[in-house]
Protein backbone atom coordinates (compact mmCIF):
# COMPACT_ATOMS: atom_id res chain seq x y z
CA UNK A 1 0.00 0.00 0.00
CA UNK A 2 2.92 1.82 0.31
CA UNK A 3 1.48 3.73 3.63
CA UNK A 4 1.99 4.26 7.20
CA UNK A 5 -1.15 3.01 7.94
CA UNK A 6 -2.17 -0.49 8.30
CA UNK A 7 -3.26 -2.15 5.23
CA UNK A 8 -6.54 -3.71 6.47
CA UNK A 9 -6.83 -0.21 7.91
CA UNK A 10 -7.45 1.31 4.70
CA UNK A 11 -11.25 2.56 4.58
CA UNK A 12 -13.75 1.08 2.39
CA UNK A 13 -16.79 3.06 1.88
CA UNK A 14 -16.90 3.66 5.31
CA UNK A 15 -15.36 0.95 7.14
CA UNK A 16 -11.83 0.03 7.73
CA UNK A 17 -10.90 -3.54 5.68
CA UNK A 18 -10.62 -5.10 8.81
CA UNK A 19 -14.41 -4.33 9.84
CA UNK A 20 -16.10 -6.25 6.67
CA UNK A 21 -15.16 -9.65 7.31
CA UNK A 22 -16.10 -8.95 11.10
CA UNK A 23 -19.52 -7.65 10.43
CA UNK A 24 -20.16 -10.89 7.99
CA UNK A 25 -19.07 -13.54 10.49
CA UNK A 26 -21.17 -11.66 12.85
CA UNK A 27 -23.73 -11.31 10.46
CA UNK A 28 -23.20 -14.69 10.08
CA UNK A 29 -24.01 -16.05 13.23
CA UNK A 30 -20.22 -16.49 15.30
CA UNK A 31 -19.90 -16.82 18.33
CA UNK A 32 -16.48 -15.24 18.61
CA UNK A 33 -14.46 -13.13 16.80
CA UNK A 34 -10.97 -13.13 16.75
CA UNK A 35 -8.60 -10.87 15.56
CA UNK A 36 -4.14 -12.26 14.92
CA UNK A 37 -2.39 -8.86 15.55
CA UNK A 38 0.85 -8.17 15.44
CA UNK A 39 3.10 -7.32 18.73
CA UNK A 40 2.47 -4.04 18.38
CA UNK A 41 -0.90 -4.35 18.32
CA UNK A 42 -1.35 -1.30 15.93
CA UNK A 43 -5.21 -3.41 15.30
CA UNK A 44 -6.79 -3.31 19.01
CA UNK A 45 -7.64 0.13 18.98
CA UNK A 46 -9.90 0.14 15.71
CA UNK A 47 -11.90 -3.04 16.20
CA UNK A 48 -15.19 -3.16 17.43
CA UNK A 49 -16.40 -4.18 20.93
CA UNK A 50 -16.20 -7.50 21.94
CA UNK A 51 -13.34 -8.71 19.34
CA UNK A 52 -10.95 -11.07 20.85
CA UNK A 53 -7.28 -10.43 20.18
CA UNK A 54 -4.58 -12.97 19.66
CA UNK A 55 -1.21 -11.68 18.91
CA UNK A 56 1.27 -13.06 16.55
CA UNK A 57 4.91 -11.85 17.93
CA UNK A 58 6.80 -13.00 14.86
CA UNK A 59 5.58 -12.97 11.26
CA UNK A 60 6.02 -16.50 10.26
CA UNK A 61 2.82 -17.34 7.71
CA UNK A 62 -0.66 -17.82 8.27
CA UNK A 63 -0.74 -21.20 9.61
CA UNK A 64 1.66 -19.38 12.52
CA UNK A 65 -1.16 -16.55 12.73
CA UNK A 66 -3.90 -19.10 13.39
CA UNK A 67 -1.82 -21.32 15.67
CA UNK A 68 -1.86 -17.65 17.49
CA UNK A 69 -4.85 -17.79 18.34
CA UNK A 70 -5.36 -21.54 19.21
CA UNK A 71 -5.61 -20.71 23.08
CA UNK A 72 -9.19 -19.41 21.95
CA UNK A 73 -10.34 -22.69 19.63
CA UNK A 74 -12.12 -25.64 21.74
CA UNK A 75 -12.53 -28.88 20.51
CA UNK A 76 -16.05 -28.76 19.20
CA UNK A 77 -15.85 -25.42 17.30
CA UNK A 78 -16.30 -25.09 13.92
CA UNK A 79 -13.26 -22.82 13.07
CA UNK A 80 -13.91 -20.16 9.51
CA UNK A 81 -10.37 -18.92 8.98
CA UNK A 82 -10.71 -16.03 6.62
CA UNK A 83 -8.27 -12.48 5.58
CA UNK A 84 -8.61 -8.80 6.95
CA UNK A 85 -7.96 -7.56 3.05
CA UNK A 86 -10.81 -10.04 1.42
CA UNK A 87 -13.36 -7.28 2.43
CA UNK A 88 -16.04 -8.88 0.04
CA UNK A 89 -16.90 -12.03 1.80
CA UNK A 90 -20.71 -11.47 2.97
CA UNK A 91 -22.70 -13.17 5.68
CA UNK A 92 -24.35 -15.22 2.69
CA UNK A 93 -21.18 -17.13 2.09
CA UNK A 94 -19.52 -17.86 4.78
CA UNK A 95 -23.08 -19.19 6.70
CA UNK A 96 -23.31 -21.40 3.45
CA UNK A 97 -19.50 -22.71 4.05
CA UNK A 98 -20.04 -23.61 7.57
CA UNK A 99 -23.60 -25.51 6.17
CA UNK A 100 -21.76 -27.16 3.94
CA UNK A 101 -18.96 -27.83 6.09
CA UNK A 102 -21.27 -29.41 9.08
CA UNK A 103 -23.35 -30.93 6.90
CA UNK A 104 -20.43 -33.49 5.40
CA UNK A 105 -18.12 -34.02 8.41
CA UNK A 106 -15.20 -33.25 6.62
CA UNK A 107 -11.88 -32.04 9.18
CA UNK A 108 -11.81 -29.25 6.22
CA UNK A 109 -13.98 -27.15 4.04
CA UNK A 110 -12.00 -25.44 1.44
CA UNK A 111 -13.89 -22.30 0.02
CA UNK A 112 -13.41 -22.49 -3.41
CA UNK A 113 -14.52 -20.44 -6.89
CA UNK A 114 -15.19 -20.62 -10.30
CA UNK A 115 -13.86 -17.74 -12.53
CA UNK A 116 -13.24 -17.26 -15.96
CA UNK A 117 -10.04 -16.09 -15.81
CA UNK A 118 -8.37 -18.39 -12.99
CA UNK A 119 -4.86 -17.10 -13.93
CA UNK A 120 -2.31 -16.91 -11.04
CA UNK A 121 -4.89 -18.47 -8.75
CA UNK A 122 -3.99 -21.90 -6.87
CA UNK A 123 -5.89 -24.83 -8.57
CA UNK A 124 -8.31 -26.87 -6.53
CA UNK A 125 -7.53 -30.57 -7.95
CA UNK A 126 -10.62 -32.70 -6.05
CA UNK A 127 -10.67 -36.92 -6.65
CA UNK A 128 -13.05 -39.05 -8.01
CA UNK A 129 -15.58 -38.79 -5.13
CA UNK A 130 -14.95 -34.95 -5.61
CA UNK A 131 -12.92 -34.77 -2.41
CA UNK A 132 -9.91 -32.29 -2.88
CA UNK A 133 -6.91 -33.97 -3.32
CA UNK A 134 -4.87 -30.86 -3.65
CA UNK A 135 -4.10 -27.28 -4.47
CA UNK A 136 -1.92 -26.69 -7.39
CA UNK A 137 -0.27 -23.60 -7.12
CA UNK A 138 0.47 -21.75 -10.69
CA UNK A 139 3.13 -18.85 -9.64
CA UNK A 140 5.80 -19.85 -11.87
CA UNK A 141 6.38 -21.80 -14.87
CA UNK A 142 6.29 -25.90 -14.04
CA UNK A 143 4.48 -25.48 -11.34
CA UNK A 144 1.07 -27.10 -12.57
CA UNK A 145 0.61 -29.12 -15.82
CA UNK A 146 -1.56 -28.16 -18.78
CA UNK A 147 -4.22 -30.19 -17.26
CA UNK A 148 -3.97 -28.83 -13.95
CA UNK A 149 -4.10 -25.38 -15.52
CA UNK A 150 -7.13 -26.01 -17.32
CA UNK A 151 -9.18 -25.95 -14.12
CA UNK A 152 -11.08 -22.96 -12.94
CA UNK A 153 -11.85 -23.60 -9.64
CA UNK A 154 -9.78 -21.98 -7.23
CA UNK A 155 -8.58 -21.61 -3.75
CA UNK A 156 -9.98 -18.37 -2.13
CA UNK A 157 -7.73 -19.24 1.24
CA UNK A 158 -11.09 -19.31 2.91
CA UNK A 159 -11.70 -22.57 4.93
CA UNK A 160 -14.03 -23.78 7.78
CA UNK A 161 -12.18 -26.56 10.23
CA UNK A 162 -13.18 -28.78 13.00
CA UNK A 163 -11.54 -27.42 15.84
CA UNK A 164 -9.92 -30.07 17.18
CA UNK A 165 -8.36 -31.29 14.22
CA UNK A 166 -6.84 -27.82 13.04
CA UNK A 167 -5.09 -27.73 16.26
CA UNK A 168 -3.71 -30.96 15.91
CA UNK A 169 -2.00 -30.39 12.71
CA UNK A 170 -1.32 -26.88 13.38
CA UNK A 171 0.99 -28.61 15.92
CA UNK A 172 2.62 -30.57 12.93
CA UNK A 173 3.27 -27.76 10.51
CA UNK A 174 6.71 -27.58 9.21
CA UNK A 175 8.34 -24.59 7.79
CA UNK A 176 9.61 -26.43 4.07
CA UNK A 177 9.93 -23.18 2.41
CA UNK A 178 12.85 -20.66 1.67
CA UNK A 179 10.99 -18.18 3.47
CA UNK A 180 11.08 -20.11 6.78
CA UNK A 181 6.85 -19.79 6.89
CA UNK A 182 4.31 -21.99 8.16
CA UNK A 183 1.43 -21.99 5.54
CA UNK A 184 -2.10 -22.85 6.69
CA UNK A 185 -2.77 -24.88 3.36
CA UNK A 186 -0.48 -27.07 4.56
CA UNK A 187 -2.26 -28.39 7.40
CA UNK A 188 -4.57 -30.35 4.94
CA UNK A 189 -2.20 -32.87 3.72
CA UNK A 190 -1.97 -33.57 7.82
CA UNK A 191 -5.20 -34.02 8.08
CA UNK A 192 -5.42 -36.27 5.16
CA UNK A 193 -2.35 -38.68 6.48
CA UNK A 194 -4.64 -38.87 9.81
CA UNK A 195 -7.73 -40.60 7.50
CA UNK A 196 -9.69 -37.18 7.32
CA UNK A 197 -11.55 -35.82 4.66
CA UNK A 198 -10.95 -32.34 3.26
CA UNK A 199 -14.09 -31.28 1.32
CA UNK A 200 -14.73 -28.04 -0.98
CA UNK A 201 -18.27 -25.66 -1.33
CA UNK A 202 -17.84 -23.90 -4.28
CA UNK A 203 -18.88 -19.85 -3.31
CA UNK A 204 -21.67 -18.63 -5.46
CA UNK A 205 -19.76 -15.26 -5.56
CA UNK A 206 -17.14 -15.24 -7.00
CA UNK A 207 -16.06 -11.64 -5.77
CA UNK A 208 -14.58 -13.73 -2.62
CA UNK A 209 -11.26 -13.94 -4.63
CA UNK A 210 -10.55 -10.26 -4.81
CA UNK A 211 -7.92 -9.41 -2.08
CA UNK A 212 -6.38 -6.29 -2.02
CA UNK A 213 -2.88 -5.48 -2.00
CA UNK A 214 -2.02 -2.20 -3.24
CA UNK A 215 -4.71 0.61 -3.83
CA UNK A 216 -5.45 -0.21 -7.50
CA UNK A 217 -7.13 -3.40 -6.23
CA UNK A 218 -8.88 -0.79 -3.15
CA UNK A 219 -10.20 1.20 -6.00
CA UNK A 220 -11.21 -2.31 -7.86
CA UNK A 221 -13.04 -3.69 -4.54
CA UNK A 222 -14.36 -0.42 -3.99
CA UNK A 223 -16.49 0.02 -7.07
CA UNK A 224 -17.86 -3.19 -6.63
CA UNK A 225 -18.63 -3.22 -2.26
CA UNK A 226 -20.14 0.61 -3.95
CA UNK A 227 -22.65 -0.58 -6.64
CA UNK A 228 -23.61 -3.67 -4.16
CA UNK A 229 -24.66 -0.58 -1.29
CA UNK A 230 -25.90 2.07 -4.09
CA UNK A 231 -28.55 -1.39 -5.94
CA UNK A 232 -29.26 -2.38 -1.75
CA UNK A 233 -30.50 1.11 -0.90
CA UNK A 234 -32.28 1.46 -4.94
CA UNK A 235 -34.20 -1.65 -3.83
CA UNK A 236 -35.51 -0.64 -0.71
CA UNK A 237 -37.50 2.42 -2.63
CA UNK A 238 -34.15 4.97 -3.14
CA UNK A 239 -33.90 6.44 -6.42
CA UNK A 240 -30.19 7.47 -7.36
CA UNK A 241 -30.15 9.13 -10.50
CA UNK A 242 -26.89 8.53 -11.22
CA UNK A 243 -25.32 5.31 -9.56
CA UNK A 244 -22.53 5.53 -10.41
CA UNK A 245 -21.52 9.11 -9.27
CA UNK A 246 -22.55 8.62 -5.62
CA UNK A 247 -20.69 7.57 -3.35
CA UNK A 248 -22.65 6.30 -0.09
CA UNK A 249 -21.12 4.79 3.11
CA UNK A 250 -22.02 1.28 4.27
CA UNK A 251 -23.38 2.07 7.40
CA UNK A 252 -25.89 5.56 5.97
CA UNK A 253 -29.38 4.84 6.10
CA UNK A 254 -32.09 6.23 3.74
CA UNK A 255 -35.51 6.58 3.54
CA UNK A 256 -38.31 4.86 0.93
CA UNK A 257 -38.69 7.83 -1.81
CA UNK A 258 -35.66 10.22 -1.11
CA UNK A 259 -33.41 10.95 -4.10
CA UNK A 260 -30.36 11.30 -4.42
CA UNK A 261 -28.64 13.43 -7.03
CA UNK A 262 -25.71 12.98 -9.23
CA UNK A 263 -22.47 13.42 -7.51
CA UNK A 264 -23.46 13.40 -4.09
CA UNK A 265 -21.06 11.88 -1.27
CA UNK A 266 -23.03 10.69 2.06
CA UNK A 267 -20.18 9.53 4.62
CA UNK A 268 -20.32 7.76 8.02
CA UNK A 269 -23.10 7.54 10.39
CA UNK A 270 -25.93 9.25 8.56
CA UNK A 271 -29.40 8.67 8.66
CA UNK A 272 -31.77 10.05 5.66
CA UNK A 273 -35.73 9.78 6.03
CA UNK A 274 -38.02 9.51 3.51
CA UNK A 275 -39.09 11.37 0.23
CA UNK A 276 -35.96 14.12 0.82
CA UNK A 277 -33.58 15.76 -1.93
CA UNK A 278 -30.04 15.77 -1.94
CA UNK A 279 -28.87 17.68 -4.52
CA UNK A 280 -26.19 17.08 -6.94
CA UNK A 281 -22.71 17.69 -5.56
CA UNK A 282 -23.94 17.68 -1.92
CA UNK A 283 -21.50 16.24 0.76
CA UNK A 284 -23.24 14.93 3.69
CA UNK A 285 -20.77 13.19 6.80
CA UNK A 286 -22.51 11.95 10.72
CA UNK A 287 -25.75 14.20 9.93
CA UNK A 288 -29.29 13.36 10.11
CA UNK A 289 -31.71 14.41 7.51
CA UNK A 290 -35.77 14.58 8.16
CA UNK A 291 -38.26 13.57 6.35
CA UNK A 292 -38.79 15.69 3.55
CA UNK A 293 -35.92 17.84 4.08
CA UNK A 294 -34.17 19.36 0.98
CA UNK A 295 -30.23 19.75 0.70
CA UNK A 296 -28.97 21.54 -2.32
CA UNK A 297 -25.24 21.47 -3.39
CA UNK A 298 -24.20 21.88 0.34
CA UNK A 299 -21.76 20.56 2.62
CA UNK A 300 -23.10 19.02 6.08
CA UNK A 301 -21.22 17.48 9.17
CA UNK A 302 -22.39 16.74 12.35
CA UNK A 303 -25.44 18.67 11.44
CA UNK A 304 -28.93 17.86 12.09
CA UNK A 305 -32.45 18.59 9.72
CA UNK A 306 -35.94 18.46 11.24
CA UNK A 307 -38.82 17.46 9.16
CA UNK A 308 -39.22 19.49 5.67
CA UNK A 309 -35.57 22.09 6.34
CA UNK A 310 -34.31 23.44 3.19
CA UNK A 311 -30.39 23.77 2.89
CA UNK A 312 -28.75 25.75 -0.30
CA UNK A 313 -27.11 25.99 -2.04
CA UNK A 314 -23.52 26.44 -1.30
CA UNK A 315 -24.45 26.51 2.42
CA UNK A 316 -21.94 25.09 4.88
CA UNK A 317 -23.46 23.50 8.33
CA UNK A 318 -20.78 22.76 10.66
CA UNK A 319 -20.70 19.89 13.82
CA UNK A 320 -23.89 20.72 16.05
CA UNK A 321 -26.15 22.63 14.03
CA UNK A 322 -29.79 21.80 14.07
CA UNK A 323 -32.24 23.36 11.79
CA UNK A 324 -35.99 22.42 13.46
CA UNK A 325 -38.91 21.76 10.94
CA UNK A 326 -39.49 23.74 7.71
CA UNK A 327 -36.07 25.85 8.79
CA UNK A 328 -34.07 27.27 5.91
CA UNK A 329 -30.24 27.70 5.47
CA UNK A 330 -29.73 29.99 2.04
CA UNK A 331 -27.08 30.70 -0.30
CA UNK A 332 -23.36 30.97 1.62
CA UNK A 333 -25.20 30.37 5.02
CA UNK A 334 -22.27 28.70 7.49
CA UNK A 335 -24.07 27.66 10.81
CA UNK A 336 -22.03 25.77 13.34
CA UNK A 337 -22.74 24.34 17.08
CA UNK A 338 -26.62 26.75 16.41
CA UNK A 339 -30.16 25.76 16.91
CA UNK A 340 -32.23 27.30 13.77
CA UNK A 341 -36.10 27.14 15.26
CA UNK A 342 -38.99 25.95 13.32
CA UNK A 343 -39.91 27.83 10.26
CA UNK A 344 -36.73 30.24 10.61
CA UNK A 345 -34.80 31.93 7.68
CA UNK A 346 -31.26 32.69 7.53
CA UNK A 347 -31.90 33.00 3.95
CA UNK A 348 -28.05 34.26 2.21
CA UNK A 349 -24.57 35.91 2.95
CA UNK A 350 -24.57 34.95 6.71
CA UNK A 351 -22.53 33.30 9.54
CA UNK A 352 -24.21 32.09 12.53
CA UNK A 353 -22.48 30.26 15.38
CA UNK A 354 -22.90 29.13 19.14
CA UNK A 355 -26.43 30.76 18.64
CA UNK A 356 -30.04 30.08 19.54
CA UNK A 357 -33.01 31.35 17.04
CA UNK A 358 -36.68 31.15 17.68
CA UNK A 359 -39.24 30.47 15.65
CA UNK A 360 -40.50 32.20 12.51
CA UNK A 361 -37.29 34.57 12.41
CA UNK A 362 -35.64 36.15 9.62
CA UNK A 363 -31.80 36.71 9.86
CA UNK A 364 -31.25 39.28 6.64
CA UNK A 365 -28.73 39.13 4.28
CA UNK A 366 -24.78 39.12 6.26
CA UNK A 367 -26.26 38.81 9.48
CA UNK A 368 -23.03 37.71 11.20
CA UNK A 369 -23.02 36.51 15.38
CA UNK A 370 -19.15 37.77 16.25
CA UNK A 371 -18.97 34.47 18.93
CA UNK A 372 -15.57 34.61 20.06
CA UNK A 373 -13.27 37.43 21.61
CA UNK A 374 -10.18 35.91 21.08
CA UNK A 375 -10.01 33.35 23.93
CA UNK A 376 -13.57 32.64 24.54
CA UNK A 377 -17.26 31.20 22.23
CA UNK A 378 -20.19 33.26 23.78
CA UNK A 379 -23.58 32.22 22.44
CA UNK A 380 -26.28 34.77 21.28
CA UNK A 381 -29.99 34.35 21.95
CA UNK A 382 -32.61 35.31 19.52
CA UNK A 383 -35.94 34.90 20.10
CA UNK A 384 -39.29 34.57 17.79
CA UNK A 385 -40.00 36.22 14.58
CA UNK A 386 -37.42 38.50 15.15
CA UNK A 387 -36.13 40.48 11.53
CA UNK A 388 -32.52 41.75 11.45
CA UNK A 389 -31.58 43.89 8.76
CA UNK A 390 -29.03 43.53 5.74
CA UNK A 391 -25.26 43.51 7.66
CA UNK A 392 -26.56 43.23 11.12
CA UNK A 393 -23.52 41.61 13.52
CA UNK A 394 -24.09 40.66 16.31
CA UNK A 395 -21.95 41.06 19.53
CA UNK A 396 -22.13 38.13 21.45
CA UNK A 397 -23.16 37.33 24.42
CA UNK A 398 -26.05 39.25 23.29
CA UNK A 399 -29.74 38.68 23.43
CA UNK A 400 -33.10 39.83 20.76
CA UNK A 401 -36.16 39.27 22.37
CA UNK A 402 -39.12 37.84 20.29
CA UNK A 403 -40.60 40.27 17.72
CA UNK A 404 -37.28 42.63 17.98
CA UNK A 405 -35.94 44.05 14.88
CA UNK A 406 -32.37 45.29 13.80
CA UNK A 407 -31.52 48.45 11.27
CA UNK A 408 -29.28 47.56 8.54
CA UNK A 409 -25.64 47.83 8.97
CA UNK A 410 -26.14 47.61 12.99
CA UNK A 411 -23.20 46.56 14.99
CA UNK A 412 -25.81 45.03 18.18
CA UNK A 413 -23.30 45.17 21.37
CA UNK A 414 -26.24 45.37 23.99
CA UNK A 415 -29.29 43.00 24.20
CA UNK A 416 -32.26 44.51 22.28
CA UNK A 417 -35.84 44.24 23.99
CA UNK A 418 -38.93 42.32 22.91
CA UNK A 419 -40.37 44.37 20.49
CA UNK A 420 -37.96 47.00 19.94
CA UNK A 421 -35.78 48.39 17.07
CA UNK A 422 -32.20 48.21 17.94
CA UNK A 423 -29.72 50.56 15.11
CA UNK A 424 -26.32 50.69 16.11
CA UNK A 425 -24.52 52.91 13.59
CA UNK A 426 -22.86 56.60 12.68
CA UNK A 427 -25.43 58.70 11.05
CA UNK A 428 -24.26 59.65 7.49
CA UNK A 429 -22.52 62.61 7.07
CA UNK A 430 -22.21 63.52 2.81
CA UNK A 431 -19.15 65.77 1.79
CA UNK A 432 -19.85 68.31 -1.06
CA UNK A 433 -17.42 68.39 -3.85
CA UNK A 434 -15.48 65.46 -3.04
CA UNK A 435 -14.77 64.09 -6.43
CA UNK A 436 -13.45 67.56 -7.92
CA UNK A 437 -11.22 67.94 -4.79
CA UNK A 438 -9.69 64.17 -5.63
CA UNK A 439 -9.42 65.24 -9.58
CA UNK A 440 -7.27 68.21 -8.68
CA UNK A 441 -5.13 66.20 -6.69
CA UNK A 442 -4.36 63.54 -9.41
CA UNK A 443 -3.71 66.32 -11.81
Amino acid sequence: MRSSLPKVLHPLCGRPLIAWPIQAAREAGARKVVVVDGPKRRLADHLPEGVTVAIQEEPRGTGDAVAAATSEIADGDTVVVTMGDVPLVGAETLTALVEAHEASGSAATMLTAELEDPTGYGRVVRDAEGQVERVVETKTAGDATQAELAIREVNTGIFAFDGAALKVALDRLEAGNAQGELYLPDVLPRMKEDGREIGAHVAADGAVTLGINDRADLARVKAIAQERINVAHMRAGVTIVDPLSAHIDAGVEIGADTVIEPGCVIRGDTTIGTSAVIGPFTTVIDSEIGDGATVLRAHLHGARLDAGALVGPFAYLRPGAVLHEGAKAGTFVEIKNSNIGAGSKIPHLSYIGDTDVGEKSNLGASTVTANYDGRNKHRTTIGDRVRTSVDTTLVAPVTLGDDAYTGAGSVITDDVPAGALGIARERQSNIEGYAERVSRRER
